[in-house]
């Protein structure tokens, strides 16, 4: 028996009394919802369930083993850092929804069935989508409807695998699965899809930069890590994750350079740090699955110090491209203090977090055999120090002087960057902090003297690389610029498919017969607008194309259940 509330009830009621709350109480509500989580997690013991029944079925909403307390752990801190954040904000619609998103990924950790984490994966994918919205700009109001039609779309692939797993099996439970069997491919997809696979992240990198400041920051500690967990829990061991872990770890690197939105490279550099994760769980042993799941809290905590750090910079300047921005180091040097250890933490600069958790999953590569793996993942840490370890810091705080000057923001978004500065450092120098509560017991021992020289040497060629490429002008410069991607291929099928329709259509009207009440000329108007070559920029969808796409997958549910 369970002796506590399930946690994600905390959330849920919580929302619903911020969302009826005067303004005035709503930010200091909003922090104690996690405060009273926390507190009410400290008495679910591993090994509680809690179970109801549905017509022949039991539904566990509640599974509670060392997996689901470690996330359980790391999104209770989550939302209390990134609420102490966003505490300046009076916005009802972002107080609410992000406590309905935080709610929702707890129910999808805890959850013991599929059924319950279907229901968790969709309240995630609805509520997330108005931390875009809320910025209330023509770019978030498309973004999210991409982002919004992606979610639903990987929820509708959950629910169709679920339901075919339960009529192979007889069982609801949500545990390890595999790629054997359709059902297995079918949610091992929906976890990619969230887990932003290769070819299938675009939705990432369109929409979670688009966010508000809080927002981002929000999006990015939730939705790829309830995805990472699903993986750890559902497909550990599965050699495919290895190498598409390795893609994920390596193509980001080449757009981050070239991005010059910072925002931008931090969710390019948010795929790059998940591609380590997915390796881990490829692997499968002790080692690999730690060292995936302790660079996942981890990640939250120096991606989420980043991005605040970033979203100070746009909330004190109204700007994020690197073209524009330069020199604030002499006005905002707190925040370029912070930043800075986020950039060692993600860097895995030894005495900060990154350095403990990612070290764990290379030892596991190199143990298990896997040294191409092992030389790409290196190849890729060198990266992620240009990009995120260097490239974000130079040029927001240093480079060029911008002439901006203003002033250091609320001392609310301060405390929340050094706490999360803090736990970076403590977790970096005390890594046992860490470790104690990992899934699987920890034979590790991350400073010795081969793995503090290898990364040590590698930050400093890194920096000496960045630093000569710079001088000699070689360097990427940070340009105005729209970068395409792999939804370019999208949005070219949907005008290829749109000018097939409208042929069929005028052939249709020629000979008499109405298919359709709308007229060729707006078809046609609407499918350049949506899918044409002015939609790069305004990176746009049609919302017809991704309804129909739902009823598509709609109906793919419905014939396998019935098969």
């Amino acid at each position: 028996m369970i002796t506590s509330l399930p946690p994600f009830l905390i959330f849920f009621a919580g929302a619903l009394v911020v969302a009826f709350a005067p303004n005035r109480l709503r930010p200091t509500l909003t922090l104690l919802v996690p405060l009273f989580g926390g507190w009410n997690l400290w008495y679910v013991a591993a090994g509680s369930d809690l179970t109801v029944a549905l017509f022949d079925y039991r539904l566990e909403l509640v599974r509670s083993d060392k997996l689901s307390l470690l996330f359980g752990i790391l999104f209770h801190l989550a939302t209390f850092l990134i609420s102490i954040y966003a505490v300046h904000i009076r916005d009802r619609l972002q107080q609410v929804s992000s406590l309905v998103y935080a709610g929702g990924a707890l129910g999808a950790v805890f959850a013991g069935d599929l059924i319950t984490l279907f229901v968790a994966w969709e309240l995630m994918a609805v509520s997330s989508v108005f931390l875009i919205w809320a910025r209330r700009t023509p770019r978030a109001s498309s973004a999210g409807l991409r982002y919004l039609a992606i979610q639903i779309s990987s929820g509708l692939l959950l629910l169709a695998g679920a339901l075919l797993h339960i009529s192979e099996t007889g069982s609801l439970a949500f545990g390890p699965l595999g790629v054997g069997s359709l059902a297995g491919v079918l949610i091992f997809t929906a976890f990619g899809i969230k887990c932003a696979f290769p070819l299938v992240h675009s939705w990432l990198t369109d929409a979670y930069p688009e966010a508000t400041p809080s927002g981002m920051v929000f999006l990015s500690a939730f939705t790829t890590k309830v995805a990472v967990y699903g993986l750890a829990r559902s497909f550990a061991g599965t050699e495919a994750l290895i190498y598409i872990g390795t893609a994920m770890a390596m193509f980001p690197i080449f757009y981050a350079v070239i991005e010059n939105d910072l925002r931008r490279v931090l969710a390019f550099s948010l795929i790059n740090q998940v591609g380590f994760m997915v390796v881990g769980i490829g692997i499968g042993s002790e080692l690999a699955l730690n060292g995936a799941v302790s660079h996942a809290f981890n990640d939250v905590l120096f991606k989420g110090l980043l991005l605040m750090a970033m979203g100070a910079v746009l909330h004190q300047t109204g700007k994020i491209n690197g073209s524009e921005l330069g020199g604030l180091y002499k006005t905002m040097p707190i925040t370029t203090g912070f930043c800075i250890v986020g950039a060692a933490s993600i860097s895995a600069f030894p005495l900060f977090s990154g350095f403990v958790s990612k070290s764990m999953v290379m030892a596991a590569a190199a143990q298990e055999g896997y040294w191409i793996v092992w030389l790409l993942l290196l190849f890729a840490s060198a990266g992620v120090f240009h990009h995120a370890g260097i490239k974000i810091p130079y040029f927001a705080f240093f480079a060029h002087d911008s002439g901006i000057r203003t002033r250091e923001p609320p001392a609310n978004m301060l405390i929340a960057m050094g706490l999360g500065a803090a736990l970076c450092i403590l977790i970096g120098v005390y890594p046992s902090l860490l470790y104690g509560i990992l899934p699987w017991e920890v034979h590790y021992i991350p400073y010795t003297a081969d793995h503090v020289l290898t990364q040590l040497q590698l930050l400093f060629f890194s920096a000496l690389a960045f630093a000569w490429l710079n001088l000699a002008g070689l360097y990427p410069p940070e340009l105005p610029s729209v970068n395409l991607d792999a939804d370019w291929l999208y949005r070219r099928l949907g005008l290829r498919g749109a000018r097939l329709a409208e042929r069929a259509l005028a052939k249709a009207e020629q000979t008499g017969a109405r298919l359709t009440e709308v007229s060729s000329y707006n078809f046609r108007r609407v499918a350049m607008q949506h899918c044409g070559p002015a939609s790069v920029l305004a990176r746009t969808w049609s919302t017809g194309f991704a309804a129909l796409w739902i009823i598509i997958l709609l109906g793919i549910c419905l014939i396998l259940y019935y098969l």
